[in-house]
C-alpha cells in the first residue's frame, strides 16, 4: 500500500494529470463529507475541498510515505478546515461584539415543540457546537470510521488524545441531546 501511495505521489509530482485525477477520485468523497460537517454548508465544503486539493498539488513533494496518502490528505484537509472554522468564529465574534455593545434587550422566543426522538438535524446541530478538537476527532473516528491511530496521525496528536477527544465529544453530545426533556425521553426510547 505504501509503495502504491509513493508511486502515485511521484506520478503526480511529475505532472501526470491522470495520477492526480486518480488521487482526487480516491479521496474527494470522504474529504468532502468531512468538510461539509465541519464547515456546515455545501458552498464552503466545495471551496474547502478545492483549496485542499490545490494545497495537495503544491505540497505533494513533502509526502514521505510515513503514513498512507489518504491519511496525509486528511491531515492537510483537517488543518485547512480547522483554520477556516476558527477564522469564521473569530469573524463572527467580532461581528457579535458590536451587536452586544448596543445592549438592546432581546425578546424571549417561545420554546419550540420538540419531536419525541432525536432527529438528524438535532444531532448535526449538536456536533456543530462541539469544540474544534473534539468535533474533528469525533467526525474522523465515529462518522468516517478511522482508527484512533489514523485520527492521531491526521490531527497531529497522540493516540491517547484522539481517544480522549472522542470520549469528550460523546459525553458532550449526550449532554446536549438529553438537556431538553423531550429529547431525553426520545433518546431513551431510541436506544
Amino acid at each position: 500500500m505504501r509503495h502504491a501511495d509513493l508511486e502515485l505521489a511521484e506520478r503526480c509530482q511529475r505532472g501526470d494529470a491522470g495520477a492526480f485525477e486518480e488521487l482526487y477520485r480516491l479521496h474527494a468523497g470522504r474529504l468532502y463529507r468531512l468538510m461539509l460537517r465541519m464547515a456546515g454548508s455545501v458552498q464552503d465544503a466545495e471551496d474547502l475541498l478545492q483549496d485542499v486539493f490545490l494545497q495537495a498539488h503544491r505540497k505533494l513533494g513533502s509526502f514521505r510515505g510515513d503514513s498512507s496518502l489518504g491519511t496525509w490528505l486528511y491531515r492537510l484537509g483537517m488543518n485547512h478546515c480547522l483554520d477556516y472554522v476558527r477564522g469564521r468564529q473569530a469573524r463572527m465574534g467580532r461581528a457579535t461584539d458590536s451587536l452586544d455593545a448596543d445592549a438592546a434587550p432581546e425578546p424571549a422566543a417561545p420554546a419550540p415543540a420538540m419531536p419525541a426522538a432525536i432527529s438528524r438535524i438535532d444531532l448535526e446541530r449538536a456536533i456543530a457546537q462541539l469544540p474544534d478538537g473534539c468535533k474533528a476527532a469525533f467526525l474522523l473516528h465515529d462518522v468516517e470510521g478511522f482508527e484512533h491511530q489514523e485520527v492521531a496521525a491526521i490531527l497531529g496528536v497522540s493516540i491517547g488524545t484522539s481517544k480522549s477527544q472522542v470520549h469528550r465529544a460523546r459525553l458532550k453530545l449526550r449532554g446536549m441531546l438529553t438537556a431538553c426533556p423531550e429529547l431525553g425521553r426520545g433518546a431513551t426510547h431510541a436506544s
